[in-house]
């Protein structure tokens, strides 16, 4: 025990002090944190074997998934704080045929490319998981790209639409990842699954977005008994651990698989609560204050799981390259198809596909559900070096994006110290 609370501190401190170094060249406080991650990990530090140190091994590792699951969780409520009415009314139906429809055309322009690969080099990678990674690239890493626009408080017409879309995308993905797991499962089993390919995939989407429905209005209920800003913030951060516990339930009825996303379920919390509560922004800008040591943890720890070996797999390298390259053109042109589709204007369609390119977490739990398949493997490690590269450099492209807009003000030498002394 003593040694994970060691880990803890030195993760935090380590991302704090590298975020120091890399304010100097201008870069975004969560590639800090991420790179601390990788110093700190089995690859770097981790193998000194010094206890507290680092993280020696991936075991280790995968033993603070409980934080990064509980900061996801309170990332994904946040996120959903942006449904508000007020916000859906003057950009909902455009923000849904963006979130959905950029989805959809990154996922085929990936299957299109890899499935040619497929053709070219049939020992290079097989159908099903091409199919398969295609949908993985429909995913968007919802935490960098909040963690750019608070760190930079980037406010604007291109930073409220890029937050809806990323909360749809990360629905849409769910789907288009569930189906074409079916499909790709069926072609490796000669098998078609009505149930894996259309049932589940749809239940889960369905009940995730009840289980946050109640949740957000239990949650309502009852922080009216509670006056203090303290204990309204407590029950605020008991919720939302207890909402993030109850999503990673699973069971099944029948042949049927019950499962549910645990960023739909923490998204529709924050959504529905920020709707029906008088006094939620107020709350929720509590709430962000104290997650905040949270955040760097994710972060850190997410850095940390990063397998540095697969750029020492050649073919992996190179159906990485063809991946990184089809999914940032398919986000890019998706992005900017369906802007003109939506009638936005030039500075939202030629930037916001550059603020879709992070991809993290969702995304490796995505490969970890297709590592069971027979290219399994494969999979997972394309996706490991695609985030590897989208981490470290997408919150850098989404600042510039958001900068390129005039959405993030011109950074300036503030000091909390020197604020409250006045």
């Amino acid at each position: 025990m003593e040694t994970y609370l060691i880990c803890l501190a030195v993760s935090m401190v380590g991302g704090l002090m590298l975020s120091r170094l890399t304010k100097l060249i201008h870069l975004p406080a969560v590639t800090a944190y991420l790179v601390a991650g990788l110093l700190l990990g089995p690859f770097c530090l981790g193998l000194l074997n010094i206890p507290g140190l680092g993280y020696s091994n991936a075991e280790q590792v995968e033993g603070m998934r409980i934080v990064t699951q509980t900061a996801l969780g309170f990332i994904a409520f946040t996120i959903g704080n942006e449904f508000r009415m007020t916000q859906l009314k003057k950009m909902g139906t455009g923000a849904i045929i963006i979130g959905v429809l950029q989805a959809v055309i990154t996922t085929v322009a990936v299957d299109a490319v890899l499935i040619g690969l497929h053709f070219c080099f049939p020992d290079l990678i097989s159908i099903p998981a091409a199919i398969i990674l295609g949908a993985i690239a429909s995913a968007t890493a919802p935490a960098a790209t909040l963690m750019v626009v608070r760190q930079y408080k980037a406010d604007g017409p291109l930073t409220k639409l890029l937050m809806l879309v990323v909360a749809i995308d990360d629905a849409v993905g769910l789907l288009l990842f569930s189906v074409s797991f079916g499909i790709a499962s069926a072609l490796s089993n000669s098998q078609i699954s009505v149930i894996g390919v259309a049932v589940e995939p749809l239940l889960e989407v369905v009940l995730s977005l009840g289980l946050g429905a109640v949740m957000g209005w239990l949650l309502n209920y009852v922080e009216r008994f509670f006056h203090s800003r303290s204990k309204r913030l407590t029950i605020s951060v008991a919720f939302v651990l207890l909402t993030v516990g109850l999503s990673m339930l699973k069971f099944q009825i029948g042949q049927v698989h019950i499962s549910f996303s645990l960023l739909l379920v923490c998204m529709m919390t924050g959504t529905v609560f920020c709707n029906i509560c008088d006094t939620s922004e107020e709350l929720m800008n509590r709430v962000d204050g104290w997650t905040m040591p949270l955040n760097i943890l994710f972060f850190v720890i997410s850095g940390a799981e990063l397998d540095l070996t697969v750029i020492a797999q050649p073919m992996v390298l190179l159906v990485g390259v063809v991946y990184v390259i089809a999914r940032s053109l398919g986000k890019y042109y998706g992005a900017f198809t369906s802007c003109r589709l939506s009638g936005q204007n030039k500075l939202i369609t030629d930037n916001l596909g550059i603020t879709l390119l992070p991809q993290a977490g969702v995304a490796l739990g995505m490969a970890m559900t297709a590592s069971l398949m027979p290219d399994g493997a494969m999979i997972r490690n394309v996706v490991l070096f695609a985030v590897l590269l989208y981490e470290l450099i997408g919150p850098t492209l989404t600042k510039h994006a958001l900068l390129r807009a005039g959405e993030i003000k011109p950074e300036g030498r503030t000091s909390a110290r020197k604020i409250n002394e006045k």
